[in-house]
């Protein structure tokens, strides 16, 4: 079995010194790939196109991603800033571009047609999850639940390629994968404001405050140092990091009842990534 290179080699189609110059790409989604390039690599129906659906999964993750990160202010920005929102959609229609491309490369034109129905699934999730938060119906329950089970649309195409002896591990380690992944985005995204509007903090602080700290919710007026004493006030991070924690513990128990020692050997390094997100997060509060 090949050594896990999936980030290195999606570099070749993601590292542009344009791109790095003047706007800022999401997180890589490393443990959701990791996660998939192993069940696809383990059991009696492993692929020998395992690399190649993990590379195209990732970029089509990170193209979907970029495309997520786009702001629309209301008030008129500068150049940069217009320059970064141009860059970002261009930058995630191409890392998509290279998905068909690939695939077609290398006549892999079922996983071209599962891959294309998730995406559709995924668009069709957002936008009822975008109706949802301009109608102000949601709670932070929900957005969570509704941002995880997106980040894990397209892994689930792969579902039909997973050995039969990991069919029942597969789908509650994704989920459990995808959970860690978007919990601890939240956990950085809660440090900028802008971000942080649009997210899980928001959606818990709206439930919990009192009227005007709603208003000010709402019209999206708040000041850096202001939103951060409303997420102290409402422990918007120790909700977070306990939520990581417990996802964490399922997925140790999930390693439990695996049959494929090897498998879960190799997946317990990529909880390593989420330890050390914890200890940032405790560093963090610390200082606050």
């Amino acid at each position: 079995m090949k050594p896990y290179r999936i980030p290195q080699m999606a570099k070749t189609y993601t590292d542009y010194d344009m791109i790095q110059r003047h706007t800022d790409l999401p997180p890589f989604p490393d443990a959701r790939v990791s996660l998939l390039y192993a069940f696809l690599n383990h059991g009696a129906a492993r692929r020998p196109d395992a690399e190649l659906c993990s590379l195209v999964t990732a970029l089509v993750q990170l193209g979907l991603d970029t495309h997520e990160s786009i702001d629309l202010p209301a008030d008129p920005t500068g150049e940069d800033d217009m320059r970064s929102r141009q860059l970002k959609v261009l930058a995630g229609d191409y890392f998509s571009s290279w998905f068909y491309h690939i695939l077609a490369k290398s006549g892999e034109i079922g996983i071209v047609g599962s891959l294309s129905a998730a995406i559709a699934d995924f668009n069709v999730l957002k936008a009822q999850l975008y109706i949802k938060a301009k109608e102000m119906i949601l709670s932070a329950e929900a957005y969570l639940q509704a941002a995880v089970q997106l980040n894990m649309r397209l892994f689930l195409s792969f579902t039909p390629l997973i050995d039969r002896s990991l069919a029942e591990a597969w789908p509650n380690l994704l989920y459990e994968f995808s959970r860690c992944e978007t919990i601890a985005l939240e956990l950085k995204q809660g440090a900028s404001t802008a971000e942080a509007l649009h997210g899980y903090c928001f959606w818990h602080v709206l439930e919990s405050a009192n009227d005007e700290e709603r208003r000010q919710l709402r019209e999206r007026k708040l000041g850096s140092k202001d939103w951060k004493k409303l997420k102290m006030k409402y422990k918007c991070d120790s909700l977070l990091t306990d939520k990581l924690h417990q996802a964490m513990d399922s997925i140790q128990k999930i390693f439990q009842d695996l049959r494929d020692e090897s498998l879960a050997r190799e997946l317990r390094g990529t909880l390593d990534r989420f330890h050390l997100q914890l200890k940032m997060s405790g560093q963090a509060a610390g200082e606050a």
